[in-house]
């Protein structure tokens, strides 16, 4: 099966919204590190709220780049790992993220210039 993500109804386009969603990236770089339980995941994630995390990791797993293991103890533990299927992602999900931290003062300063602009052009259209 192949794709045209230029269509608007290719599949293609929900999988590029899965997987650049900033919730399903922060999981999936942080289950790279290895398997994680839901509450360490939880707070190892600043600002992702429990519903969140929860429709994102099942989200994921519908998607086949999650697994989830359910072990039998008191109280019941779960434990959400990468499928080998995100193995090939996570190398570009983490070139994505060092080019993020790398580029933050460029990014910075580009909105600053632009929001500087902006409020030029909005001051000399009112007057």
């Amino acid at each position: 099966m192949t794709g045209d993500a230029f269509n608007p109804d290719c599949p293609t386009r929900q999988i590029l919204d899965r997987i650049g969603d900033k919730w399903a990236m922060l999981i999936l770089l942080m289950l790279a590190q290895g398997p994680r339980r839901f509450n360490d995941l939880r707070r190892r994630i600043g600002g992702i709220s429990q519903k969140m995390l929860s429709q994102t990791l099942k989200s994921l797993e519908r998607d086949g780049l999650v697994s989830r293991a359910v072990f039998a103890t008191v109280p019941v533990t779960v434990e959400y790992r990468l499928t080998p299927l995100a193995d090939g992602l996570i190398g570009l999900m983490g070139s994505i993220t060092v080019w993020a931290e790398q580029h933050l003062g460029d990014i910075a300063a580009a909105r600053l210039r632009y929001d500087a602009l902006a409020s030029a052009s909005a001051s000399r259209d009112l007057a």
